[in-house]
């Protein structure tokens, strides 16, 4: 390496990241992915046939930019890629790293290029670069002299010039969900030559849950949370035991207020619910955070939410159940940053919304009805009747076609099965359920 190269203090290379032997090194480190098979949560990216993995079977790779939240996987899968290339490393600290650093990097990699080999320029947090820092890449990456890789967890369309953002593709990192968590958990407690597999642990799968629920989709957090608890527990008899006491010496009472398996965990979502049906909007704002503190898995909540839609809310405003399904959509395609403050949108909007639950009754009562009457048979001007058979034994025969009459609606028409007939559905006289309480109305002629 040239002279320059070793003065420049502010980046490093290195080949891959490899766990380290010593047991000094954080077990989040040592248990870093060395392949792809070993990065979980990204299968639209690294799947079979997928973007990424068809560059890595194809032993090519383009700049890029590598945009989701702490814990996802970007760093990891940036020098994965790079191994999986042969490319050599190196990365740069946006903290320390001015012009002139980034110009003897890439004289460095300059060379590299003429005797034909690789190199991946990584940037973690790129955000950080200033407008001229990135500016100084963007040369580089035209000519091929290093295919950069960026990893930030802000948005890059905001954080990121136009002229980088032009030379490179981005693709965004899902957060981790419980099941990727839990084969990274399993992975952490059975790997025996850099991580657990030789420690006499007793865990049960109960707590293991909450700890993978503790760490709301951050990998990193997940196994630095679990190394401190093996370090905490008590040994007895050569076998150390993570209870949940252990648990919240570690990470704090609030993992005892998430617990899913506790009373306290269901009158948490209880007091929110209840929030919301009361359009107390300061309230269920308030429940929402004690939960995401406490350390619930959002997705969990955003499932809550659309119940709440439905059931409290129904037709009054049928736009809850969208917002709701939004949110829960935000989460799961951008992580917890962006995607709490969807959710704390839909509480909001859950809780100032007009009222309803016909809708919830009425599937309710319908239910039961339906339950209780059996299987009745479909009166025959109801069938369908797409043969000459059909037709000759009456099905579809009398049936009147709504969009032929005044409204759209035939009068008195018998859509029930012959006997039956029953009122499930009544309106509220509040939003947009008023309306339609009003049309229903006017249709029946009362």
């Amino acid at each position: 390496m040239s002279n320059t190269i070793q003065g420049v203090m502010d980046f490093h290379e290195t080949e891959v990241i490899q766990p380290h032997p010593s047991s000094l090194t954080p077990l989040a480190a040592r248990l870093r992915p060395t392949t792809v098979s070993q990065c979980y949560g990204q299968a639209h990216l690294l799947a079979k046939g997928k973007v990424l993995s068809t560059c890595v079977a194809q032993g090519k790779l383009h700049s890029m930019v590598l945009w989701g939240p702490p814990g996802s996987g970007k760093t990891s899968l940036a020098y994965v890629l790079a191994n999986a290339v042969n490319a050599k490393v190196w990365s740069l600290s946006a903290v320390t790293s001015g012009v002139k650093e980034i110009k003897d990097v890439m004289a460095e990699a300059s060379m590299r290029q003429k005797m034909g080999k690789r190199t991946v320029l990584f940037i973690d947090e790129v955000h950080r670069f200033s407008t001229s820092q990135q500016d100084a890449f963007l040369p580089f990456i035209e000519q091929g002299v290093v295919t950069f890789i960026g990893a930030t967890t802000e948005n890059p369309s905001f954080e990121l010039n136009n002229a980088l953002l032009s030379r490179v593709k981005v693709y965004t990192l899902n957060t981790l969900n419980s099941l990727d968590l839990a084969k990274i958990l399993q992975h952490a407690l059975n790997d025996k030559a850099n991580g657990l597999g030789n420690q006499r642990l007793k865990f049960s799968k109960k707590d293991q849950t909450l700890l993978i629920e503790s760490a709301k989709g951050d990998a990193r957090t997940l196994l630095n949370s679990l190394e401190a608890l093996v370090d905490y527990a008590e040994q007895k008899k050569g076998v150390k035991l993570i209870d949940i006491k252990v648990m919240q010496g570690v990470l704090g009472e609030s993992i005892a207020q998430c617990d899913k398996h506790k009373d306290h965990f269901y009158d948490l979502i209880s007091a929110l619910h209840k929030s919301i049906r009361g359009s107390d909007p300061d309230a269920a704002l308030y429940w929402l955070c004690r939960l995401l503190v406490g350390g619930v898995d959002p997705l969990y909540v955003a499932r809550r939410l659309v119940r709440v839609a439905s059931e409290d809310i129904g037709n009054a405003d049928p736009r809850a159940l969208t917002l709701t399904l939004n949110a829960w959509d935000v989460q799961e395609r951008l992580g917890q940053k962006e995607g709490d403050l969807a959710l704390a949108q839909a509480v909001l909007y859950l809780c100032v919304a007009p009222k309803s639950n016909a809708v919830y009754k009425a599937f309710n009562q319908a239910m039961a009805f339906t339950k209780k009457q059996g299987a009745a048979q479909v009166p025959m001007h109801l069938r369908n009747a797409p043969t000459k058979l059909m037709k000759s034994l009456g099905a579809s025969k009398g049936y009147q076609y709504p969009h032929n009459e005044p409204n759209a609606y035939v009068k008195d028409e018998q859509y029930f099965p012959n006997g039956l007939s029953e009122t499930f559905y009544v309106p509220a006289d509040r939003g947009l359920e008023k309306k339609i309480k009003a049309k229903l109305a006017s249709l029946r002629g009362s």
